[in-house]
Parts: C-alpha cells; structure tokens; sequence
C-alpha cells in the first residue's frame, strides 16, 4: 500500500541535539563541583534570577492571593481530574503474594519512591498543567518529597498562578530555577533538599538533555523531545476542526511536530490550505512558533485504507494521537504505539494538555514504541520477596545446586549443599551438573 506526501517534513526532532548535549554537558558538570553558588551563578545568567532560590512559604501565600477565584476554581477542576485518574491508576498496581511450590511463598510490593523532583515549565508559557500533572501523580503515588522548580521571570519570580498550583497538588519544596540549573539542583539535592530519585516533567531540549544525560544516577520519567501530535481523520472529519488541532499544537514551539494521516484525499487538501491561513489568526509568539513548525516538521499523508494508516500510525508512535474518524471501537483495539489517544472529534490533546485527567507528560520521537506515559507507577518500584519452609529447599536447593555447577557458579551451589546439610541431615542427594 502506498503513502502520498502531500507535505513532507525538512526536519526532524533529533536535528540540532548535538550542540545541546556539549552545552548541558557543562553546565551539569560545573553545577555538581560547584554546588548551590554555581547553581545561583547560571540562575543569574540564564534566568536573570538574583533572589531567594527556595520560595518561602509567604510568597506562595502572596501569589496565591493574585490569582482570581476562577482561574483557582478551573485550576482545581484540573487537579480534582488529574487526581481522581491518578488513583484509579494505583488502585490497578497491587501487591500480591502466592505459593510456587508447596512451602515456597513468593510476592511483590508497590513502593514508592522517597523524593521526587518536578519540572514545570515558565519561559513562553505558564505550564500551569504541568504542575498538576507532575506534582498530583507523585502525591497520590505516596511520594515521601516533592521538590518543584520552575523558571523565574526577571525580578517577579515564579508566576502566580504555578505557585498556588504547586502548593494546591503537595509540593514540599519550590525553586526559582529553570533549565539545567534546575534540573540538577534536584538531582545533586541542592539548597538543603532531598536528591531526586526521580525527575520527571515536559521542558524545552536543555530540560530534556539534562535528564538523558543524568538517566542511571536518577530515574526519568522518560526520554523526551518536542511535543509532537498526530491526527487520522477520513472523509467524515470536519477539516476545520482537523486543521485547528493541529495549529493548536505547532503553537508549542518551532520544532512541534504535527502530523495528518488522511484516509480522504480531498479532507487532505481541504486542511492543507486552511492551516497556514488559521496559523496567521494567532498572537504574535504563537503564530511564529506555529509557522516554523509547520514550515519545518508539519506532514500531510494520504492513504488508501485505515488498516495503512494504523501501520503508519505506529510506525510513528506519536506522542499525542487523534482519531476523527468512524468505528472508534476498532481504532482502539487496533492501534499499539501512541503516548495517549484521543478518539472521536469530541475530544482532543488541549482537553488532555490542561484539564480531563489522563498525564500529559508522554513519551516521543518513537518511544511510545515501548513506553507509556507519566503515570502513578512511574514514581513506584514493583520489588519482589520471598520466604521458604526448609521443606520446600528440598526441591529448590537440589536444582539450584546442579543449575550453579553446570555454569560453573561452585559458590552458588555450595550456598544450596549447605542447606540441605543442615535441613536433611543423612540425605544424600544428587549435586552433580549435568549436561
């Protein structure tokens, strides 16, 4: 089956990332030898942040109170959704324990980890959701700290409205740091915090580079690039609504890419032609974010059957996917490879970025290939025991034995022999490897 461009991308979402990681490379080997003065030094550079880098609890109180009731009342009604998803999700994450073999009880915990820190972004955009969506997962998961940051605004400081939303969703600590001074000044557990077990949060390819490079010393949430967002629509979706969600999403930044797969050749060039003219309808910053990405990462395809747009669909593994199309049912039971899906024209990725619930913080440039989202058990470990009536290390013990000699493992064995000395005292029992 064969795919038609109608727009094909010049770029991708890797193009550019090696002159990141030799700056982010610096930068989080100066912050680690330096410590909280070298911290401060890059807020000065980067945010031009000379203040207080933990926000204390009266100017929390303060921006709270700069906040109107409604924007406090949709803010709740985001947090309430993220919430309640949230512990649906940890209701599916049990323990359990059963029995192997007669005398054998083996099991799993659900353990949360002991700090978390969180990474809100606060350049162009005030990522009020993203401080719901981070902070809410890791307190329902039963996080022990949660430490936020986010980038100050020259003199001013952390936007209102994300500080009354970390207080709102549980963050112990807040830090007036963006970029990769904030990423490790919660990875190094700087300024008298916890270190991080775990980083999580969206941010631009500093923020992301960060966290690659510091995967292994602390967990990540997952390896991240630019927002990135996929529609399939046939000849029953309404062009205009097609075209606006994609224009909505190439709003995020100038690398942003948005992808249509069309089952309907007309529908294709019907969005084609209204995007650029809805792109010219946005502020200023929007529309040449938008322009950009469109310009650069934007691609249109046709397709001559759904069965093709599912294979091409997870050959991309978007970050964000949107199905306009009929039978909703069969879209969900075939697709595999997405970070989140949107199915039917009722909803879209602006519902998921802000406000019904599901985590917005998602896997991309293919890793929904074999990764899910930000979700409760991204801040939990599933650790396994095990305990064993000496009955029961007649069978294992033998077979342990033999397993360890046959590869040449003696220590092992001897670890089983010991055993079943001491437990079958006059037994004698095979131990030899055998081929």
């Amino acid at each position: 089956m064969a795919v038609e461009y109608l727009k094909k991308a010049a770029k991708t979402a890797a193009s550019g990332e090696q002159d990141v990681r030799a700056t982010v490379e610096s930068v989080l080997a100066e912050i680690e030898a330096g410590g909280d003065d070298k911290a401060r030094e890059f807020a000065l550079k980067f945010d031009k942040w000379d203040g207080d880098i933990i926000v204390d609890p009266d100017t929390v109180k303060a921006g709270s109170e700069e906040v109107s009731q409604t924007l406090k009342d949709d803010i709740r009604f985001a947090h309430d959704n993220v919430r309640k998803f949230a512990e649906a999700q940890k209701a599916t994450i049990q323990d359990c324990d059963f029995e192997v073999i007669p005398g054998l009880l083996a099991g799993q915990k659900q353990i949360p980890v002991s700090a978390a820190g969180c990474y809100v972004p606060g350049g162009r955009y005030s990522h009020i959701a993203s401080a719901i969506m981070t902070v809410t997962t890791a307190k329902v998961a039963g996080v022990d700290h949660i430490t936020a940051c986010s980038p100050p605004r020259p003199g001013v400081g952390i936007n209102p409205a994300i500080l009354y939303t970390l207080d709102l969703c549980g963050a112990d600590a807040v830090l007036n740091l963006g970029g990769v001074q904030g990423i490790a000044a919660m990875a190094f557990g700087l300024f008298g915090l916890p270190k991080a077990d775990i980083l999580v949060g969206p941010g631009n390819q500093f923020v992301a580079e960060a966290k690659r490079l510091l995967y292994g010393r602390v967990g990540i949430d997952m390896f991240a690039g630019p927002t990135e967002s996929m529609v399939i629509a046939d000849a029953t979706a309404d062009p205009h609504i097609v075209a606006w969600d994609l224009v909505g999403q190439a709003e995020h930044g100038y690398n942003s890419p948005v992808w249509l797969i069309s089952i309907d050749r007309a529908l294709a060039e019907k969005v084609a032609k209204i995007i650029p003219e809805l792109i010219e309808t946005l502020p200023p910053t929007n529309r040449d974010n938008a322009v950009a990405a469109w310009r650069d990462y934007g691609e249109i395809m046709v397709v001559d059957s759904r069965e093709e747009a599912v294979r091409l669909s997870d050959e991309y593994a978007s970050e964000h996917l949107q199905i306009q199309c009929d039978d909703l049912d069969w879209w969900l039971a075939s697709l595999r490879n997405y970070g989140s899906l949107f199915l039917g024209e009722e909803t879209t990725v602006a519902f998921g970025d802000k406000v019904s619930g599901p985590n917005h913080v998602l896997p991309t440039k293919g890793a929904a290939k074999y990764s899910g989202g930000l979700s409760v058990g991204k801040y939990m470990k599933t650790v396994t025991w095990q305990r064993m009536t000496r009955e029961a290390n007649r069978d294992i013990a033998q077979s342990c034995a033999r397993i360890s000699r046959l590869e040449g493992m003696e220590g092992h064995a001897r670890s089983a022999d010991v055993r079943l000395e001491k437990y079958f005292p006059g037994i004698s029992f095979d131990l030899a490897a055998t081929e």
